[in-house]
């Protein structure tokens, strides 16, 4: 009985169609934002990560090299919207007192919107900072809000509405600082209140003492 070749008559895989890079990729950056975020660095698992994003873990390190680079992207990611965001405001700098007022609304909704934001900047502050120093790319980000919240101060100083001798990082930390802790804090600060912080009503309370103190701390 003559042999059979049966590897020959195998038919021959069709060729694997293109992985789409960039959705993969962006599938990835997904749901590894949404586990750092729940887990922090320390506690985020590839695995789980690669699950999610219905991915591997070896697509994992084709595309991002290892965890700390992929932590990076994320980091990266969240400042990058940020910017993009505060790039898109637009506001009347002409009317420095309402034109103050929005950008505070828009930093106060812009944080209650992204939660990761600041659950993942808490969790880089734990670690002291120590991989975003690693990053080129979050010291070269422009921070639009700068310019526009500058703009605003010298307006608010020329027609006498606000006081002279204003710094605009200073008077950007007040706000980001009123913001960030009450955020950071909710879960603590809530119990020992005896309030659900989270609360509408209450977020939209606390924008209103945001304002309050913010535009206090300027006027002439």
């Amino acid at each position: 009985m003559p042999r059979t070749d049966c590897k020959a008559r195998m038919p021959k895989p069709k060729a694997a169609a293109p992985r789409d890079a960039e959705k993969t990729r962006a599938r990835i950056l997904r749901a590894a934002r949404n586990e750092f975020m729940r887990h922090g660095y320390s506690g985020a698992r590839i695995e789980r990560i690669s699950r999610t994003g219905r991915s591997s873990d070896r697509m994992i390190y084709y595309y991002f090299g290892s965890k700390e680079a992929l932590y990076l992207d994320v980091l990266e990611g969240v400042y990058a919207e940020l910017g993009a965001a505060e790039a898109e405001l637009d506001l009347d700098t002409r009317h420095p007192v309402a034109a103050l007022s929005e950008l505070v609304t828009f930093t106060w909704h812009y944080y209650l919107a992204h939660p990761e934001f600041v659950a993942l900047l808490s969790n880089e502050n734990l670690m002291r900072g120590r991989h975003i120093a690693k990053s080129a790319t979050v010291k070269q980000l422009s921070r639009p809000v700068l310019g526009i919240l500058g703009t605003i101060l010298a307006e608010g100083v020329r027609q006498k509405l606000f006081c002279r001798g204003l710094e605009v990082n200073r008077v950007y930390l007040t706000l980001a600082a009123l913001g960030y802790f009450y955020l950071s804090n909710r879960y603590t600060l809530s119990s020992f209140l005896g309030t659900e912080l989270m609360h509408p009503n209450q977020c939209e309370a606390w924008l209103a003492e945001i304002q309050r103190v913010m535009l206090a701390s300027v006027a002439a």
